[in-house]
């Protein structure tokens, strides 16, 4: 369940071995959606506007398609797969249109104000997949669309921390100015902090309570593990215990995420299947 290029979507469950085999064609067509979009919002050197007008054109594009008109073939092998999944699963619309918000919203590289206008961000950015995927699963109840957005944001923030060391550099990170300014740390400074590579005691203290925050969303979510039939819910068990893992990494290393990156390995994989197989209902 959620930026949706391959580095932010790594637990985005995409046709694994444990994705329900007759909804893996849907899910793939969501996130080639996602992640062409992610794409014009944000790879190579074309300018903002030019890459608003593309994401503009993109979204007539799906408009087009929930209208039954034809699309432009630019970007049709994204969205004839989309098309097929829209008719077979009605997918809703309205997900869809968030994502591209959200990356709209990138173009403009602006600061955040605070952890409001994060979780603003992440609503549009996240969580509309993991409606998408509980469309897709049957499971339509508000409480389980309510813990379906608290793992979605956490997996975001979760994603963002480990990659701090890379986005800043980039003159692109998601830390809100409240928590640069309670940690003292001017945003400016960053980018020196990063290249240091060194202990940073402010840093690490707000990336330390960073963490705190992502952990306590995944909690609050994570019971819906076992409110997913079948493999879905297994599925979520492993991306729960994915994101969870990080933050463990995270933790490991003195929250010293600005000078290096944590990231799973293949030996981290049987320390998440005995975790997800340990996972109880409350």
């Amino acid at each position: 369940m959620g930026r949706v290029s391959v580095d932010h979507y790594e637990n985005f469950p995409v046709a694994s071995w444990l994705c329900p085999p007759d909804l893996r064609p849907a899910i793939t067509a969501i996130y080639w959606f996602a992640r062409t979009a992610d794409d014009l919002a944000d790879e190579g050197d074309t300018d903002p506007v030019q890459r608003r007008a593309d994401l503009a054109a993109y979204r007539q594009d799906l408009q087009a398609l929930y209208q039954g008109q034809a699309v432009a073939q630019r970007w049709a092998s994204v969205f004839a797969p989309l098309q097929a999944a829209v008719l077979r699963h009605e997918l809703p619309q309205e997900p869809l249109l968030q994502l591209l918000d959200a990356f709209e919203q990138d173009t403009y590289n602006l600061p955040f104000a605070d952890r409001s206008a994060l979780l603003t961000y992440c609503s549009r950015s996240a969580n509309p997949v993991g409606r998408l995927l509980l469309h897709l699963y049957g499971v339509q109840e508000a409480s389980a669309q309510a813990q379906s957005d608290a793992i979605c944001t956490a997996l975001q923030l979760i994603n963002f921390w480990q990659d701090l060391s890379r986005d800043i550099p980039r003159g692109r990170h998601y830390l809100a100015d409240t928590d640069l300014q309670r940690w003292e740390i001017a945003r400016a400074d960053l980018s020196g902090l990063v290249e240091l590579k060194a202990d940073a005691p402010q840093a690490q203290a707000m990336v330390a309570d960073l963490v705190a925050w992502a952990k306590a969303l995944m909690c609050q979510g994570q019971s819906l593990v076992h409110r997913l039939p079948g493999r879905a819910g297994w599925e979520l068990r492993l991306v729960v215990q994915g994101g969870l893992r990080i933050l463990e990494k995270i933790e490991a290393m003195n929250f010293r995420c600005l000078a290096q990156r944590p990231r799973l390995s293949a030996w981290d994989a049987p320390v998440l299947i005995w975790r997800a197989l340990r996972m109880r209902a409350a």
